[in-house]
């Protein structure tokens, strides 16, 4: 039997037969057994957050061995973080071949985020710009832009893409139900399909980690820029349910967010509104079961989200905009250990989406509002996807591992702005296998043959992944990946027209390809177990063709549509570190980022690269005698230049750099209630200057760019209670 560090029964930790392939998980009430050979072994025991137990077991033919108690050793301080994304089974992100960034709920409830743009906008190679007509933000990945960007939750990929720059909103999930967030640089096509070119951001959620009923709400109130009232600043509440026993769980939760927009300086409609009113529903529930042998489980997520798009009022009336999004996201996934050797995974998700733009016309004198009969005022535009990736994991050997796996996704669109009914089929064999040569070195090829169901894919994708431990607290990576994506279904048959767009699809399009190489060099050095220290050195380089992206229609230039340009690239630099004590966590880095110039052949003395910089800090300082911390968060975005094609030649334009700085606080007041407070933009940064187009030329609107509303202050409530 195995129990925590005070006692506990401990479920599902990690007992292993060092240098062989033979373990489980503990039962739901700590209990373990093991079959193996005769001979003398070391086992050793762990789990998450705990430093691993070893001792020596001698078995016996024929003969069961009863072992005392082990207590999990409780460390003080934990620099590895556990990682799921890409791997055969969860590991320590020292021992993984990729490099994963990982961002936990500690830091993202230390933020006070009220969504996960908030989360992920100090996070270096990250970019947010900000689509103030849709009321959505678009984000780029080592200079990549975010439709090539693969987004899972829970290892599920998410369906739904949406604005002119056919992305993932990563806004319209529930910051509130995030456990941690992981990010992989680089292409994981052969892994997780088309769409993740950049990368993956893979959202995991909350799990019920004891056997218990536990029950959590927050409460959070916030100022948009110097507004704040029942009619003004942010409104949010959450609340969360989760019961296990005997390895059955249940959970459920719900939030609403209620951001109530920015007017400005001008009262009444009589201005444009700055930042548009938005308000969600965001729920889950879930069932699942488990033992030491099986995992599975299922779960609905819904979405509402309303964003109301306020005109102005002339000669008496007012053309509003509504856009309504609704989401329904089925998932199941189960996990089954055969035998210590084999283990077999499955995903299988099935979403509903559904996004209506609904047009109205207000009556100033009586306030009436009626539905607009402007054409294209009234538009409804679904997508559809189901996905299913099953795989297995075999452990040939102490130094090889195979996974082979199947990846299914099928998608459809409809609409009043979508030529037919049109489908998109992927069908992929993919295949993975870590080798172990020596106990320094690790590799990992892996290959993906894909059939689509309207592109022509390269008869293989290949990638391989190397990790070599040069030290014992040294690790070199060395990574290669071929990428492909095939055109989504917006890109192909979607129309889109207002204010600030005009885009039509383009079903001439070819599917985009890329190589990819990346590099790090990680020290970890713990100088004692109460301080910790790490730095990572890495570089890229992105090379893509038929890159998929905005110009104009030349059958009618007054439009815009979607283009392959013909080649595009890539490349940069990170530095990162990480410093630990038990009252201070500091985190920081810089990076520097080039961009291929289009028009380097076009016109003599252009730069090949433009280059942009980023730095960020991170400090959270613990007051455990008060029960408190202290937190900043600060990045620097550099200056963004840009070659762009003028009237008579290439000039160099670019948008102006910024600095992004919030300071919090929390407090614990009791054993179930936490305060936290803080100041979001302290710099009170809202729009800097920028002399080119937005991403691609789409926009109409050139002039200043949009980053944040203004310094603003939240206050925040935590409760949580168990039993």
């Amino acid at each position: 039997m195995v129990v925590s560090a005070d006692g506990k029964p401990a479920a599902f930790t990690s007992v292993t037969l060092k240098g062989t392939s033979y373990g489980v998980l503990t039962a739901d009430k700590g209990t373990f057994s093991v079959t193996a050979p005769a001979g003398n072994y070391t086992l050793v025991v762990q789990a998450i957050g705990a430093g691993a137990t070893e001792f020596q077991v001698e078995l016996k033919p024929h003969q069961q061995v009863e072992l005392p108690v082990i207590r999990l050793k409780q460390e003080s301080l934990q620099l590895q973080d556990v990682v799921v994304t890409g791997q055969y089974e969860p590991q320590s992100a020292r021992q993984s071949v990729y490099q994963v960034r990982t961002i936990s709920s500690e830091r993202i409830k230390a933020r006070g985020a009220t969504d996960i743009q908030g989360v992920l906008n100090n996070e270096l190679g990250v970019r947010f710009a900000q689509d103030l007509a849709m009321g959505t933000s678009n984000l780029s990945l080592q200079g990549i832009s975010g439709q090539n960007v693969k987004v899972l939750l829970d290892g599920a990929p998410m369906i739904g893409r949406q604005g002119t720059s056919n992305e993932i909103n990563i806004n319209q999930l529930d910051v509130n139900a995030i456990e941690r967030i992981e990010i992989v640089e680089g292409p994981m096509s052969v892994v997780y399909g088309a769409d993740a070119l950049a990368g993956v951001i893979n959202i995991i959620t909350k799990k019920p980690l004891s056997e218990q009923l536990a029950v959590s709400a927050r409460l959070h109130e916030e100022t948009i820029a110097r507004e704040y009232g029942l009619d003004r600043g942010i409104h949010n509440q959450h609340a969360r349910v989760n019961w296990q026993h005997k390895g059955w769980q249940l959970a459920g939760s719900i939030s609403h967010n209620d951001s109530k927009g920015l007017m400005g300086e001008q009262e009444g409609r009589f201005s444009q509104w700055q930042w548009h009113p938005k308000a969600q529903w965001l729920g889950d529930v879930s069932a699942s079961f488990r033992n030491s042998n099986v995992n599975t489980w299922y779960r609905l997520n819904v979405l509402d989200e309303e964003i109301n798009s306020l005109g102005v009022f002339t000669n008496g009336k007012a053309s509003d905009k509504n856009f309504l999004t609704k989401r329904f996201m089925h998932q199941a996934q189960a996990e089954w250990q055969l035998n210590p050797k084999l283990t077999f995974t499955g995903v299988a998700a099935y979403t509903d989406f559904k996004r209506r733009t609904q047009g109205v016309e207000v009556d100033e004198a009586t306030g009436r509002v009626t539905l607009s009969l402007a054409p294209g005022a009234q538009d409804l535009s679904s997508f559809r996807g189901t996905t299913f990736r099953g795989t297995a994991q075999y452990k040939l050997s102490p130094a090889v591992s195979l996974q082979p796996g199947v990846d299914i996704n099928l998608e459809s669109g409809s609409g009043d702005r979508i030529k037919g009914q049109p489908a998109l089929n992927d069908y992929a064999l993919f295949a993975s296998a870590e080798i172990t040569p020596v106990p320094a070195l690790s590799i990992r090829p892996g290959l993906r043959v894909v059939h689509n169901s309207v592109y022509d894919a390269p008869p293989a994708i290949p990638s391989i992944n190397t990790k070599i431990t040069l030290g014992s607290h040294l690790d070199l990576r060395l990574a290669y990946a071929r990428g492909f994506r095939a055109p989504s279904l917006r890109e192909l048959y979607f129309s889109f027209h207002d204010a600030s767009h005009d885009i039509i699809g383009n079903t001439n399009l070819k599917a985009e390809l890329s190589h990819s190489f990346s590099g790090s060099l990680a020290w970890q050095v713990q100088q004692t177990s109460q301080v910790q220290f790490a730095t990572t050195i890495g570089g890229f380089y992105n090379n893509l063709s038929n890159q998929i992206t905005t110009g104009r229609d030349e059958a009618n230039p007054t439009y815009y549509t979607y283009i392959n340009v013909d080649k595009y690239k890539t490349t940069g630099g990170t530095w990162s570190n990480t410093f630990r004590t038990q009252a201070l966590e500091a985190t920081a880095g810089v990076a520097y980022i080039g961009r291929y110039n289009m028009y380097y052949e076009a016109q003599e003395g252009l730069d090949y690269f433009t280059w942009s910089p980023e730095a960020n800090l991170n400090l959270t300082y613990r007051l455990q005698q008060w029960g408190a911390s202290l937190g900043l968060f600060y990045k620097y975005t550099g200056k963004l230049p840009a070659y762009v094609l003028g009237p008579e030649q290439v000039y160099l334009a670019s948008t102006d750099a910024y600095h992004w700085a919030d300071i919090t606080a929390t407090k614990t007041l009791t054993k179930f209630l936490a305060l936290n407070a803080g100041i979001k933009n302290l710099l009170d940064v809202t729009r800097i200057a920028s002399t080119q187009l937005d991403s691609g030329g789409a926009h109409s609107t050139g002039g200043d760019r949009p980053i944040g509303y203004g310094r603003s202050y939240f206050f925040g409530l935590n409760f949580q209670w168990s039993k």
